[in-house]
């Protein structure tokens, strides 16, 4: 069979049950063709239920910026390069609260961005070469529109597999240090293309993760795997490029949670770790700049269209974003943006926000979603990842699929049959990287919850559970009629 055309998240046309959506929310029509698939649509993965967008918030904090001259004004001219001063402060206070790592955050480890995606694209454009940067270590299964702002800059895309704790340290380390002997035998000491600058340094290697509820994998990485990791990426010279976007949004993993609000962070990031383990950032005989980079959205929690975000770092690898060619020529991006964004955070209004009301709205659906699957699925022989957490959260859920079925004929059957949408695991291979165990993903899946509505979650676990009967049965009948053929093949060659 072909592989599902995510163009086709309308649904089946054929089908009279309402559409139910578990892939995500909206889609566009990017197309690209990979090496694994004829046609594959790539497309937006990560869109909150529309009734949760904080409208009411945003609408008062920019009715404070507009009232305001004296905000306005700068709020419509070219800000800063590291972005709106208000904002900063804000962003670094409400870090410090949420977070409490080992020493307050600075705004002056803040720069604020243009979102996740153009952030993570300032970080290469700053810190890596074509050339002396080896490669870039993606955590797989990964969030695959990534993988484009990877190649623009023209890095080698790696996957690296996870265990149940996290990227598997000793693949990486494996795998970095073939990649040194071939960059020492290739004469590869320096960097080619990119000139010295004093507020940036090249790294020799990047590694990207999504470490906390990962998208798509769903799963948290242990603070063992955390300190592993930056331990080596000091060791190799690595910037370790985390998106934390999802770490606000988190619930108790009990599904008879009556409180399901947390306002401490469950693990600090790889960037608070960076900073307190073995003497930190500052330890005699660095550079200044860090191990680490925090790439934070205000996507997840605010609204996507805002593409608003910060990075954080040191101080120095901060303001090295800022002095990105298109934020020195511009200004920081999301000027005005930032200045509602500033406001919101100051009243602390989207704290509260968050905490009181997305927290919750995500975490019943979670638990709507999870009972489901525990009674439609489990039963089949669908695996959850992590399932001894205590702590939840994010926007998805990974699903493992009872052997032989595929995640490809199931998303294109349960879209046929039952009207509903998922995404199939081999989106999330790192393309071109994908023989190594646990970097293919063709007998997995991904469903969003964030999405549909909560009433209907539970009906698209139903369907999506026929759906994997009927392909289980049919495989059954399959296998035994081959059986009996040859059994009746047999026999005739007997007689």
């Amino acid at each position: 069979m072909g592989t599902l055309n995510f163009s086709e998240v309308v649904g089946s046309a054929n089908s009279s049950k309402k559409l139910i959506n578990l892939l995500r929310g909206h889609v566009s029509q990017n197309q690209r063709c990979w090496p694994w698939v004829s046609l594959l649509t790539r497309s937006r993965c990560r869109w909150p239920n529309t009734s949760l967008l904080p409208t009411q918030l945003l609408e008062r904090g920019s009715q404070k910026v507009f009232q305001t001259p004296s905000i306005s004004n700068p709020a419509l001219l070219y800000g800063p390069d590291n972005g709106d001063g208000k904002l900063r402060v804000n962003i670094a206070s409400w870090l410090t609260q949420f977070f409490q790592p080992s020493a307050p955050v600075t705004e002056d480890r803040i720069c604020i961005t243009g979102g996740a995606s153009q952030n993570l694209a300032c970080l290469l454009q700053v810190f890596t070469d074509p050339v002396y940067t080896r490669n870039v270590w993606i955590v797989s299964p990964a969030y695959m529109l990534a993988f484009r702002i990877f190649e623009d800059s023209a890095l080698k895309l790696r996957a690296v597999p996870e265990d149940e704790e996290g990227i598997d340290i000793d693949f990486l380390r494996r795998e970095i240090q073939k990649s040194e002997g071939s960059a020492r035998a290739q004469g590869n000491n320096e960097p080619r293309i990119k000139p010295a600058r004093p507020w940036s340094k090249i790294y020799r290697h990047v590694i990207y993760a999504v470490p906390t509820f990962s998208n798509p994998s769903f799963k948290t990485m242990t603070l063992k795997r955390r300190e592993e990791l930056v331990r080596l990426a000091r060791e190799y010279d690595v910037l370790v490029i985390t998106d934390d976007v999802y770490d606000f949004l988190q619930w108790p993993a009990s599904l008879t949670a009556q409180t399901l609000s947390i306002e401490k962070a469950i693990l600090p990031r790889l960037v608070d770790v960076d900073r307190y383990l073995d003497g930190g950032t500052e330890r005699d005989g660095t550079d200044g700049f860090g191990n680490t980079a925090s790439n934070g959205s205000f996507s997840k929690i605010c609204g996507p269209g805002l593409r608003t975000g910060w990075c954080e770092g040191t101080e120095k690898l901060a303001f090295g974003v800022s002095q990105t060619g298109s934020s020195r020529s511009g200004g920081a991006p999301s000027q005005l943006a930032a200045t509602f964004l500033a406001e919101t955070l100051e009243s602390g209004e989207l704290q509260r926000y968050l905490y009181d009301t997305l927290q919750p709205s995500y975490g019943r659906r979670y638990q709507k979603m999870v009972t489901a699957i525990n009674e439609e699925l489990i039963p089949l022989g669908v695996r959850l990842p992590q399932t001894d957490r205590d702590v939840v959260g994010g926007y998805f859920i990974w699903l493992t699929l009872p052997s032989p079925l595929k995640g490809a004929m199931v998303a294109q059957r349960a879209k046929d049959d039952e009207n509903v949408v998922v995404a199939q695991g081999e989106i999330f291979q790192v393309p071109g990287d994908s023989e190594h165990d646990g970097t293919h993903f063709e007998n997995d899946i991904r469903l969003c919850f964030a999405w549909e509505e909560e009433d209907v979650l539970a009906e698209g676990i139903q369907r999506l559970g026929r759906v994997i009967r009927t392909l289980r049965d049919e495989h059954d009948g399959g296998r035994q009629k081959a059986t009996q053929q040859a059994s009746e093949g047999s026999a005739r060659d007997f007689w």
